[in-house]
């Protein structure tokens, strides 16, 4: 890997050796993927809601915009930390993409559970309340694999050693 670091503030971590093996560490990581998440979800609910699409076209917007704005916010962030655009792809892949995919399929599995939920219009206050709860409990049960993976070295814990130098 040939690319540069550049010099930059650097606040909010520790230097320990693996400074990210918490559960705060775990905890910020993944309201990190939930805002990313949550964007891109909402987003895809409401165009494919408003066009009137069906709910496998929905489905699938929400959670093709999910990753895209998830691994946006990493991608800002490792661009801005001084790596390239391709070391700072990798990066966003390496630390998102589990982290995502859990998230995506916790909350789209609850909301395909909840009864009338894929059916609930914009109006409707089922279709807020099931996106909000299924997020909830979509970020409740990525916590935990996201503390497995930044105590591996994985997942958050690269972006971590990014904007450690």
């Amino acid at each position: 890997m040939d690319h540069e670091h550049t010099a930059h503030a650097h606040t909010g971590h520790t230097d320990a050796a693996q400074p990210g093996a918490t559960w705060a560490f775990a905890v910020q990581a993944t309201l990190h993927c939930l805002t990313g998440c949550a964007i891109g979800e909402v987003l895809g609910m409401v165009i494919g809601t408003a066009l009137g699409w069906g709910n496998l076209p929905t489905t699938v917007l929400a959670i093709v915009l999910a990753f895209v704005f998830g691994y946006s916010l990493t991608l800002r962030g490792a661009l801005k930390g001084g790596l390239d655009f391709r070391a700072a792809v990798r990066v966003a892949l390496a630390a998102d993409t589990l982290s995502i995919a859990v998230m995506e399929l916790i909350d789209n599995g609850v909301i395909v559970l909840w009864p009338d939920a894929m059916d609930a219009e914009l109006a409707d206050l089922l279709f807020w309340a099931s996106l909000a709860i299924s997020l909830a409990i979509a970020f409740v049960v990525t916590v935990p694999v996201n503390k497995w993976m930044i105590g591996r070295g994985k997942g958050h814990a690269v972006v971590h050693q990014h904007h450690a130098h």
